[in-house]
């Protein structure tokens, strides 16, 4: 991929990168990585030579809407870590980075492309981990988590509640929300009781529905 430029765009050329970027980000939501420079040009009422004049390639596109990304969690992350009280902090964070990483499709599926590779994945590590680290902490030092939670475990909570938001967002987008609470109850230490739980649990045919969804798809195909 081409190395970005310092240089900073004129308006116009600026809009239409944003435009794209927009763009590209609703397409990839609907319709997954498929997609073409050409048709994200059209998507966002530009015209192809325009659009190749911003991004060579597809590839460059998904470059740039990752580096977005990480730019946006990585806010979110500090945010979350200037907050004084360090349990809300810590669910801000969960919250609002469940939503940016795993409740867009499009997102998801850029976040978990192989044409990142392993340097870009490592750029993520070196630029959040130690945010998350500092988060966890913190709330250790407080006293407002269990003192043998890690960072770690803030990750595997974010991937495994991943997997809920993909199976249910047609159904019940926001059952991860159930399962969100019932861990924050998991890893916190001055509850009295048990935390309301935002969502209602999903009837027997709902959840032979989600767990079917792909088999059906399959099935389609």
């Amino acid at each position: 991929m081409h190395p970005p430029s310092d240089r900073p765009l004129r308006k116009d050329a600026a809009e239409n990168r944003d435009r794209l970027l927009a763009a590209a980000a609703e397409l990839f939501a609907e319709r997954g990585l498929t997609v073409t420079l050409n048709d994200i040009a059209h998507h966002a009422g530009v015209g192809v030579g325009t659009a190749y004049r911003r991004f060579a390639n597809k590839e460059e596109v998904i470059d740039a809407l990752f580096e977005r990304q990480m730019t946006d969690v990585a806010d979110v992350a500090q945010a979350a870590l200037d907050d004084p009280d360090a349990w809300n902090g810590l669910l801000t964070f969960l919250e609002q980075a469940l939503h940016m990483r795993y409740g867009d499709r499009g997102l998801n599926e850029i976040m978990n492309n192989p044409v990142l590779g392993e340097e870009r994945v490592r750029e993520v590590r070196d630029r959040i981990a130690p945010i998350i680290t500092s988060l966890v902490a913190r709330a250790k030092a407080q006293g407002v988590v269990r003192p043998d939670f890690d960072q770690s475990d803030l990750i595997f909570m974010q991937l495994a509640l991943s997997a809920v938001i993909d199976s249910t967002r047609e159904i019940a987008p926001d059952l991860y929300r159930r399962y969100l609470t019932m861990f924050l109850d998991g890893i916190r230490t001055d509850r009295a009781g048990f935390t309301p739980l935002p969502a209602a649990a999903l009837t027997a045919e709902a959840t032979h529905q989600v767990m079917t969804r792909q088999r059906r798809r399959g099935a389609g195909a």
